[in-house]
């Protein structure tokens, strides 16, 4: 699955790194909790939280995570937009729940893998 394919299965809206977007993501992890998502995150996956600070842009970078998806609506500010962009990351926004997001992805193919 490519970061596309998961922006069209939420019906979600770009925020930073439209130039990322077919870039192929193999799981994805949600949480709002950035210790799990250290814990229990793989390598070319997706970020699915609505936890909006530095943190979650620092997080993404050390584990090699493609693209962060901010569910329920939420709006991250510039700074983490800034963030995000120097370092390639694509950012989406949906309204959907993380339950909700995360059911519709795993259904649509993408899975979080074995712990």
């Amino acid at each position: 699955m490519t970061v596309r394919d998961a922006m069209n299965v939420l019906g979600a809206r770009v925020l930073v790194g439209e130039e990322n977007l077919d870039r192929e993501v193999k799981s994805a992890c949600g949480s709002d909790m950035m210790s799990d998502v250290l814990a229990f995150s793989k390598d070319h996956s997706i970020l699915l939280t609505g936890l909006c600070n530095p943190q979650v842009i620092r997080t993404a970078e050390m584990l090699d995570i493609v693209c962060i998806i901010f569910v329920r609506g939420k709006k991250p500010d510039q700074t983490i937009l800034d963030m995000a962009a120097e370092r390639d990351l694509v950012v989406l926004e949906t309204g959907h729940r993380m339950f909700s997001s995360c059911g519709l992805l795993y259904q649509a193919g993408l899975h979080g893998g074995a712990i």
